[in-house]
């Protein structure tokens, strides 16, 4: 285990020596977390019982309730090899910069740590992403206890949604995978580009640039549902039908001449998620639970 601060960088041991005879994860997951002591050991279960080498990278944005000591004894409860990392820097934007700056493995995944996933996430993520030559994809979102029916449904929803609207964001950060070097090449995640809530949406439109993004078939995960505590930061109905109804080109225009201007006014920066529960809301195109 490494346990680092990036206040920026200041390094206290190096990388886990991962042992000669292991298969070298072609996966790293990112799982970015503020006070989520109650939903961790879930999410780390789950993906302990994947079916494929990955290296799991934590990123601790300055949580008050103990989350990051809670997770890193789940991960040695687990037998779950990981990276804590702590980035005090307020927002999911940054703490996503840090994980993707430590990434060194083929795919990345960004993973929610109110999450399920199933044992084949990973495995069927590559497949997504190989059989479509995607630079990105996204899960579909159904229930822990889902049925089969369910699973047909919203895998279906996913396929007209992303059939209708191509080169669009379809599913929240919870299950989002990612080619690294495209994701590099896109810019990544940095709060100097886009600070904003929604950035799901928003490195998808950039990641739509550099290739095809692919959606659902088998790949899907179960996100939390929360409650909320205080009024919505996400976005506007008129916001969200004008995101689907702008064309390709323009769509630099959507999000940093009006979208960005409009969250900022509203004083949605990323570090806002930070401040309160949340129940989990449909997309406008898919009808499935999403996160922010």
């Amino acid at each position: 285990m490494l346990h680092e601060t990036n206040d920026f960088q200041i390094w206290d041991s190096p990388w886990e020596t991962v042992a000669a005879s292991a298969p070298a994860p072609r996966w790293t997951v990112l799982i970015p977390f503020f006070n989520e002591r109650t939903l961790l050991n879930g999410t780390l279960a789950s993906l302990a019982a994947q079916d494929v080498p990955f290296e799991l990278i934590l990123i601790d944005n300055a949580s008050t309730d103990g989350s990051a000591e809670i997770a890193a004894a789940t991960c040695r409860r687990l037998g779950l090899a990981f990276t804590l990392l702590t980035d005090r820097r307020p927002g999911k934007v940054n703490a996503l910069q840090t994980g993707v700056a430590r990434t060194r493995t083929l795919y990345v995944a960004t993973c929610d740590a109110d999450t399920i996933y199933p044992t084949d996430y990973l495995r069927q993520a590559e497949l997504l992403l190989e059989a479509t030559r995607a630079v990105a994809g996204g899960a579909y979102f159904a229930a822990q206890h889902a049925t089969a029916e369910d699973h047909r449904e919203a895998s279906a929803r996913m396929a007209r949604a992303a059939m209708l609207l191509p080169g669009q964001c379809h599913t929240g950060g919870a299950g989002q995978v990612f080619r690294t070097d495209a994701l590099r090449r896109a810019g990544g995640f940095d709060a100097a580009r886009w600070g904003y809530v929604l950035e799901d949406h928003e490195i998808m439109h950039r990641m739509a640039k550099l290739g095809p993004l692919a959606y659902g078939g088998t790949l899907w995960c179960a996100p939390s549902p929360r409650e909320r505590d205080r009024d919505s930061i996400r976005w506007t109905l008129v916001e969200r039908i004008l995101y689907h109804v702008t064309p390709g080109p323009a769509r630099d225009w959507f999000f940093y001449d009006f979208l960005g201007r409009r969250l900022a006014a509203r004083r949605l920066t990323s570090d806002r998620i930070r401040e309160r529960q949340f129940y989990a809301q449909p997309d406008f195109s898919g009808g499935m639970p999403r996160t922010a």
